[in-house]
């Protein structure tokens, strides 16, 4: 008893924690699919990768990940979600757009001459433009080719940073969660930072979440100003973290507009590596509804199988107050696999409950109704089992359940 319950515990962390990536070719693994389109909002083609979830299936619908610089941040994302995904963030369609020849141009939020003291010659302000592309191309590309649903994300670094709470200020229904790192608040004497406060007030931000992080290098000259000290000091060295966290301040003074909020600095980072833990502290706290509650319950033999049933039942009633639509409250294989352990454990009663929400959330898996098979063949109820399998070579036609059919068919005669 004591082995079995121990293969629970470790089959719900390998589930919860990690999706295996498989080796292609010579390469280890490839990650993003890369795409275009033609813009007329931008008179041009812009290229965008594709990551699609390990175990996509085109009949479910998938949130969707928008992530700025995508040549650069994709990739971290996508090594994010082959651990994470299942049990702290849901599968999700990465979409990872390029930045790489205007980025300046289409992530700065108005037009400047110049910054940090000297001539800034590059082109910008083209926020709104950009902002304009996805609205009404790019999103609507995505939704039209792949199954999505309305619930996104938005993830940028520095100027995309900056174009990320931009959106979020101004073109708040495009997104569900903003996730800012190390954003360039400082753009044009703090524009976003001085029109915060209004918009703060006046707004609401009802299943909206914003994620902003902070780099440790406060100043680039000094390393005696901390958070502590920084606001004292009026130099245009520190004004990149000053802006930030007058950002934060005014987030603190106007918290009743709905609005989530984390803030987290990262005193051992710096703008170039802030990215990484920045996605994964993000994506978490984002997705803090969406971990499976009390799954020590799951592993206890003297927990009640109605009391089960109302974790899970929880769980889905979370999942739709948060997504707005309805989504299977548990992953189809550890429905299967919890199914299978407590027949294993003789908990027939706890089994059968598992293969019954594995039937009603995910009807036309072949798996699902194979799975049940094996349990009715445990309890030698052949017509049950004969059923079953008949459903799930109904939906396979694969020689394997047809064969299993024959097999169960001389079991009832």
């Amino acid at each position: 008893m004591k082995k079995a319950f121990f293969i629970i515990g470790l089959y719900v962390y390998l589930v919860l924690n990690i999706q295996t990536t498989y080796s292609q070719g010579k390469y280890l693994t490839k990650i993003g699919e890369l795409d275009s389109i033609y813009s007329n909002t931008l008179n041009e083609q812009r290229k965008f990768w594709v990551q699609l979830p390990q175990n996509f299936n085109s009949k479910r619908k998938y949130p969707v990940v928008y992530i700025l610089d995508g040549e650069i941040h994709l990739q971290t994302v996508s090594v994010f979600q082959n651990y994470y995904s299942g049990g702290f963030t849901p599968e999700m369609i990465l979409i990872g757009i390029s930045n790489q020849r205007n980025r300046t141009r289409d992530l700065t939020i108005s037009k400047i001459t110049n910054r940090q003291g000297g001539a800034f010659n590059q082109e910008t302000g083209g926020a709104e433009k950009f902002t304009k592309f996805l609205k009404n191309e790019l999103i609507p590309h995505i939704d039209k080719k792949y199954s999505t649903t309305k619930y996104r994300t938005l993830i940028g670094h520095s100027f995309g940073g900056l174009f990320t709470i931009n959106t979020l200020l101004y073109h708040s229904e495009l997104f569900n969660n903003y996730l800012a790192i190390d954003p360039s608040l400082d753009w044009d004497n703090q524009k976003l930072v001085k029109a915060a406060s209004s918009i703060f007030q006046n707004k609401r931000f009802e299943n909206k979440s914003l994620f902003i992080s902070l780099n440790g290098q406060l100043h680039m000259q000094r390393n005696d100003i901390t958070l502590q000290n920084i606001m004292e000091d009026n130099s245009d060295y520190t004004l990149f973290g000053r802006s930030n966290i007058e950002f934060n301040e005014v987030i603190n003074r106007t918290k009743k507009n709905g609005l989530k909020t984390t803030w987290k600095y990262y005193k051992q980072d710096f703008h170039g590596t802030i990215a990484f833990p920045s996605i994964r502290d993000g994506l978490i706290s984002f997705f803090r509804w969406y971990q499976i509650k009390d799954t020590y319950k799951f592993n206890t033999p003297e927990t009640p199988t109605n009391e089960l049933v109302t974790i899970i039942k929880d769980q889905e009633k979370r999942y739709f107050k948060n997504f707005g639509y309805k989504i299977a409250p548990m992953d189809e294989q550890l429905l299967i696999m919890s199914g299978y352990l407590f027949m294993d454990m003789k908990q027939a009663e706890k089994a059968l409950t598992f293969f019954k929400f594995a039937l009603k959330y995910y009807p036309t898996s072949a798996n699902v109704f194979n799975a049940v098979t094996d349990y009715y063949l445990d309890q030698k109820n052949y017509p049950k089992a004969l059923e079953n399998i008949m459903k799930a070579y109904e939906i396979s036609k694969s020689a394997y359940h047809l064969k299993r059919l024959e097999e169960i068919k001389i079991k009832t005669e």
